[in-house]
């Protein structure tokens, strides 16, 4: 690949980024290791656009298949070699990463929809670590999230040699969530929110005011080569758990322009209930429940696509099923719903738990 000094195998970011040692994987020797600390190697090449800019909708995605059958619509043009490049080299122990990670990714997903987040974001923590409570960097980034010392006490973490709270798991989603929020709320725009997670805001807002553009596909060329490269691992990464990618894949402006040109209805509620730049998630009211509600009783209720519902509460049937209280999240409008038909909608629970044939 001709750009392979910058296309780097899995989990280079933890010692381009992070400075965590790779035992199992070879890496070039030209590769770049970086801390969030360090600032950039001036002496490496910038890696270029690889076409000219988008001129429309037709030229913003493509339509064709990676290695391991990944769909790969909704990818930006400039992604494409590196994704399919990620997917067949990585695809088998990511799909295996599914199966023993799924308690961990089940309790991300509880925490990030807390915080009104796409839960795709904990894919962070695949790329930053492995999932690894243990992992250590040489720049001293610790835990599942690899925060610095100094990030994670500003995110309420404690942090000490007897007791690092970096490692706790619950914990520190819970304040990279709280740190992914505020990147957000500076940009509006997941693939900058990714590229300041590694490199710090300063170097996303340097790249802003050099390209004169707040497109990561027009700035990438003026991020740190670890920086961009992230990006695209989390990508790519995506895409190898997903299947797809989603609104955490695309820039601000491409997913507007996917949904004016007709994109799907899963897009379309997944853009509904997340954050955007005109909501930032105000819209999203709690509520405490309690008894043996059904998220399909619910969805249908309140007029709700399932798949938004579940992705605002992934957990709800499983907690439900086991505890007496659940902290349900929903667009203001569709808890006003809920509110009114609550009877209604517990029958309708009890119903189905009580006759799998039950019809809504």
């Amino acid at each position: 690949m001709a750009v392979s000094a910058v296309f780097t195998v899995l989990f280079a970011s933890f010692s381009e980024a992070k400075g965590l040692e790779i035992r199992d994987i070879t890496v070039p020797q030209d590769s770049i290791h970086l801390s969030d600390t360090a600032g950039t190697n001036d002496s490496l090449p910038a890696v270029h656009a690889l076409q000219d800019p988008k001129k429309g909708f037709s030229d913003l995605f493509i339509n064709s298949t990676a290695a391991v059958g990944v769909n790969t619509m909704q990818l930006n043009p400039l992604a494409v070699n590196f994704v399919e490049d990620y997917v067949d080299r990585f695809g088998e122990s990511l799909e295996e990463m599914k199966g023993w990670g799924k308690p961990y990714f089940d309790m991300m997903d509880g925490i990030l929809t807390q915080y009104g987040l796409p839960i795709e974001l904990k894919y962070l923590a695949v790329i930053e670590s492995q999932l690894k409570a243990n992992a250590r960097s040489w720049a001293g980034a610790v835990g599942p999230w690899q925060f610095m010392p100094a990030t994670a006490r500003n995110m309420g973490l404690h942090v000490s040699k007897k007791y690092d709270e970096r490692r706790d798991y619950q914990k520190s989603t819970h304040a990279a969530s709280k740190y992914l929020t505020k990147l957000y709320d500076m940009y509006g725009d997941w693939l900058l929110v990714i590229a300041a997670y590694n490199g710090g805001p300063g170097k996303v807002n340097s790249a802003i005011a050099k390209s004169g553009s707040r497109d990561f596909w027009m700035l990438q060329q003026y991020l740190p080569a670890e920086s961009r490269n992230h990006v695209k691992k989390f990508i790519a990464t995506h895409y190898i758990m997903e299947g797809q990618g989603g609104i955490t894949t695309l820039t601000k402006a491409e997913a507007g322009e996917w949904l004016a040109g007709g994109g799907n209805t899963d897009m379309e509620a997944t853009q509904a209930v997340f954050k955007t730049s005109e909501n930032n998630g105000t819209n999203l009211k709690t509520h405490n429940i309690s008894g043996r509600y059904n998220s399909r009783a619910i969805a249908k209720y309140v007029e709700m696509d399932e798949q938004a519902f579940n992705r605002l509460n992934p957990t709800l049937d499983r907690t439900l099923g086991s505890s007496t209280n659940y902290q349900m999240r929903l667009p203001e409008e569709k808890m006003e719903l809920f509110l009114a038909r609550k009877n209604d909608i517990l029958q309708a629970s009890v119903q189905m738990l009580l006759n799998p044939d039950f019809k809504l």
